[in-house]
């Protein structure tokens, strides 16, 4: 195939592929095919990554003549003790055991990189690592063909983020301040200076859903990322700006089981960054980046089947759906305050998620209703389309935990029947009905505590452990909820400083 000529320079150009996936053409099944693999691609090093706790990515890199078979069964040695949520200093040697099917031409490396994303395993016992998000995901997907409901659980995530010009932020003892900018921000229509001319076309707060060019100046980006995307084995729906000014955008994936859709949205979240990168921007996923204008979420869809059977649909039930889908509804619901704790972890998260402002912040259930925090899609009539959309997450979750979790809180809805009530078909922020709905929590520290009592569904299976949960509610407090506490904020100043 004849290379994409791309924009960027700096990331190495895309061959495309008439499979959609020209980085890894096949699911490489042992140490040997991805060996193997590798060398057919001329490929010079090996890039080993596993996710931590909060959910981000780590990596290290290998010259591929080190990569042996062997490595796929002995793993690869790192330090546990300096990486967030892991081991203690004393027992701190841990191993990577590299998951042959994540084998893939890494999108973002100029220099030939084979990508691999590993599994964590205990050096001493050779099990696997209890507080390895990713074996938890795996847990997960073997906790559900154990209870005989479903065989697979489908997820669809629509991460959304901003692109950005440029950032500035500092905080110390005496100031604190951040800085963000974009050419497509309105707050620049009446710019002028160093004699640039200013050629407007920007979207006005909230109208950024949609718009062509010249208004919509990222189309060529999230083009590439689309692209890079493809060729990395991740299969794209569509992308389009999103509704805030200053390059909000959502790209949307083809939804897949549990462990692969966590491992696509951290590929997806590393391409977005990278290719701004490139391009000489900054992409983020915090949730709330902007004042006055709408924050990034992560709506996730996610059904269940049996085989090639879907389980969420039934033709005469309320929006198409079955009893087995309104049971899931009610363990989502009813578990929805602890589930935030994992699913919109941050503290910017409940700079999102505001009563009163169209943010998915109600705990009930509705067809086409954008602000339930249960949404039933109602775009098509195909068994096999029916799911439900939960709304509150956003993107800078863990999403091997974040899957899991909603997983055993819909599996304990159905175990346990739990009613979810009657459906929300009413204007949830200007009716008399709406002002009776039950919310979710307005902080990242109430959602520890809702956490820290109810979070008995996340034991079953053994999926989660009560050592993570504890240590992962210890981490959230020490380094988010505490900082941000201890710290004065600057509009406190405007508010309070001629008291």
């Amino acid at each position: 195939m004849p290379e994409l000529e791309l924009l960027t320079p700096t990331l190495p150009k895309l061959a495309l592929s008439t499979n959609g996936n020209g980085a890894s053409p096949k699911t490489l099944a042992s140490g040997k095919d991805v060996i193997e693999f590798a060398k057919q691609q001329a490929l010079k090093v090996v890039d080993v990554k596993f996710v931590d706790l909060p959910g981000t990515w780590q990596h290290f890199t290998i010259p591929l003549s080190e990569l042996e078979e062997d490595t796929f069964v002995s793993g690869l040695g790192f330090d546990g003790s300096s990486i967030r949520g892991f081991q203690a200093i004393h027992e701190s040697d841990m191993l990577l055991i590299p998951d042959p099917k994540t084998a893939l031409v890494d999108p973002a490396c100029a220099i030939p990189t084979l990508s691999l994303v590993c599994n964590v395993v205990d050096p001493v016992n050779r099990q696997p690592y209890t507080r390895d998000p990713r074996y938890v995901a795996q847990k997960a997907e073997a906790y559900l063909k154990s209870t005989g409901i479903a065989t697979k659980s489908y997820f669809g995530p629509e991460a959304e983020f901003f692109i950005f010009d440029s950032v500035r932020f500092d905080q110390n003892q005496h100031e604190g301040y951040y800085f963000v900018d974009s050419d497509e921000g309105i707050w620049n229509s009446g710019r002028a200076n160093n004699g640039t001319k200013n050629l407007g076309n920007r979207t006005r707060n909230k109208e950024g859903y949609f718009p062509v060019a010249p208004a919509d100046t990222l189309q060529d980006i999230r083009s590439e990322m689309v692209l890079r995307m493809i060729q990395a084995g991740i299969p794209v729906e569509t992308h389009h700006h999103e509704v805030a000014t200053a390059g909000q955008c959502e790209i949307d994936m083809r939804f897949d089981s549990l462990v692969n859709m966590a491992d696509k949205l951290m590929l997806y979240k590393y391409i977005v960054k990278t290719v701004a990168h490139a391009h000489g921007k900054t992409a983020t996923f915090m949730p709330k980046p902007l004042f006055g204008d709408n924050g990034s979420g992560m709506h996730c869809h996610q059904s269940l089947w049996n085989d090639d059977g879907p389980l969420f649909y039934d033709a005469d039930g309320y929006a198409q759906l079955s009893q087995t889908a309104l049971w899931y509804i009610g363990g989502l619901l009813k578990h929805a305050p602890a589930l935030l704790a994992l699913l919109a972890p941050t503290t910017n998260s409940y700079r999102r998620l505001v009563p009163g402002y169209e943010a998915p912040v109600n705990l009930v259930y509705s067809q086409r209703n954008r602000s339930a925090a249960v949404r039933i899609p109602m775009y098509s009539v195909s068994p096999k389309a029916k799911r439900i959309e939960f709304r509150p997450p956003d993107p800078t979750c863990n999403p091997y935990l974040a899957f899991s979790a909603m997983l055993l809180a819909g599996l304990d809805g159905i175990q346990n029947k739990i009613d979810p009530g009657a459906p929300s078909d009413f204007d949830l922020y200007e009716s008399e009905q709406g002002k009776h709905v039950k919310q979710v929590p307005g902080s990242l520290a109430e959602t520890l505590t809702a956490l820290e009592n109810d979070h008995e569904f996340l034991l079953k299976g053994d999926v989660f452990t009560k050592d993570l949960i504890e240590t992962y509610i210890a981490i959230k407090r020490a380094k988010d909820v505490d900082p941000v506490r201890l710290r004065p904020h600057p509009y406190e100043f405007f508010l309070y400083y001629d008291a």
